[in-house]
């Protein structure tokens, strides 16, 4: 089973994600929009998504709601991480289990990983 799935349309920061969350040992796929997103999760059935609100063709709040609403109990329980831009920290997201706005911290992002995987 894939540990972290993270759907996030840009390339520098989905990498540099990849890159930090594989140090700490967990497996991590890249989606690059929203369109077939819903369709990576349910392929990839994660332990995580980490999702990122606005994207291409299909926004991450969409997906989001797609996915609490799967007829598959177990992946409409998905954890699922937020990415935001800050000007949208204060977006009203209460599907989502976690909200983390751009740019963060590394550590942050190890440790809200870290909590949502355990």
């Amino acid at each position: 089973m894939l540990d972290i799935l993270m759907i996030e349309d840009e390339p520098n920061i989905a990498e540099a994600v990849r890159f930090i969350l594989t140090r700490e040992g967990w497996q991590v796929a890249l989606h690059g929009d929203g369109l077939g997103g819903i369709e990576a999760i349910r392929s990839g059935k994660p332990r995580l998504v980490i999702l990122d609100v606005m994207l291409p063709h299909r926004s991450g709040t969409e997906i989001l709601a797609e996915l609490r609403n799967d007829h598959d109990a177990g992946l409409a329980a998905t954890p699922v991480l937020m990415l935001t831009a800050r000007g949208q920290a204060t977006l009203h997201l209460p599907q989502a289990d976690a909200v983390l706005a751009k740019p963060f911290a590394n550590d942050e992002l190890r440790a809200m990983v870290r909590r949502m995987l355990n």
